[in-house]
């Protein structure tokens, strides 16, 4: 709860009228089992999709306004997406903070619907040849990559309509500092609703970061961690590991060659094997 709070209250400090004002956070001292309490403004809503207008322009504004603490990514606290506990440890590298990010989802999805070979071996390519070559360049060639505040689980049922105002509203955050890009990762997986018009309105405020023809497949990429999450929360899926492993597949494919170059490289790699310890 502690994670929520301060997410809510730094997005507040940023937009008031785009989120409920976070009252307070606690415990319940004679409640069993342990029972935790957030307390947020009351705010009359409508669970209806936000006008795609008002809402990315918003969102925009938080991305661009917003200065993180430390000049790094990462946040304050700790948070969960979910019931996942989100590693948010400050990190100057985003290549580095993601792939971090990625990889203790990983595990917990491992943990949580047991190993797959071939899952695992593809998750091998995105960290060690796909991130590098998505997320590197960004902050590569004199480029300086903002850390953003992001909202971290912004999907149809974390926003409605505030009834007195008319205007959008966004809740259950767990933000932090990053690549404001990485936010549209939960808008490619197919169930959500914020489709193509949200993507062409943001860009209208924001256009792609820096190399633009990667930004498709950087997004693609922001998405495998919101399937994680996803599979995490509904266990035992194998439908939506098969789905994800094509994902996965599709996402090293940076150009037309490159999945021939993943080739070459897993050929590479299988007759010049690590040399053992001495």
């Amino acid at each position: 709860m502690e994670g929520e709070y301060n997410s809510m209250l730094e997005l507040y400090k940023l937009a008031p009228s785009f989120v409920p004002r976070p009252c307070g956070w606690g415990k319940f001292e004679l409640a069993y089992p342990v029972t935790h309490y957030l307390l947020c403004e009351f705010i009359d809503m409508q669970h209806d999709l936000p006008d795609p207008v008002s809402f990315c322009a918003r969102l925009a504004d938080v991305h661009s306004k917003s200065v993180s603490p430390t000049g790094q990514f990462g946040f304050v606290v700790p948070n969960c997406h979910g019931q996942i506990l989100q590693s948010n440890e400050w990190d100057s590298d985003w290549a580095s903070f993601f792939t971090k990010l990625l990889e203790s989802f990983l595990r917990i999805e491992i943990e949580t619907n047991g190993p797959w070979h071939e899952y695992e071996q593809a998750f091998g390519a995105i960290v060690t040849t796909v991130i590098p070559q998505l997320l590197g360049p960004l902050q590569a060639d004199g480029r300086v990559l903002k850390p953003s505040l992001v909202h971290g689980d912004l999907w149809e049922e974390n926003a409605a309509i505030n009834l007195a105002t008319g205007e959008p509203v966004v809740f259950d955050a767990s933000a932090f500092y990053a690549h404001n890009e990485y936010q549209w990762g939960t808008w490619r997986r197919k169930t959500i609703k914020f489709g193509r018009p949200y993507f062409d309105q943001y860009l209208l405020n924001m256009p792609p970061s820096e190399p633009v023809e990667q930004w498709d497949d950087r997004i693609r990429l922001y998405s495998l961690k919101f399937n994680l999450a996803h599979m995490i929360g509904w266990p035992g899926a194998p439908s939506v590991r098969e789905e994800y492993v094509s994902l996965l597949q599709d996402s090293c494919s940076v150009s037309a060659d490159f999945r021939r170059i993943l080739d070459d490289m897993k050929y590479l790699i299988e007759k010049y094997p690590p040399k053992p310890l001495a």
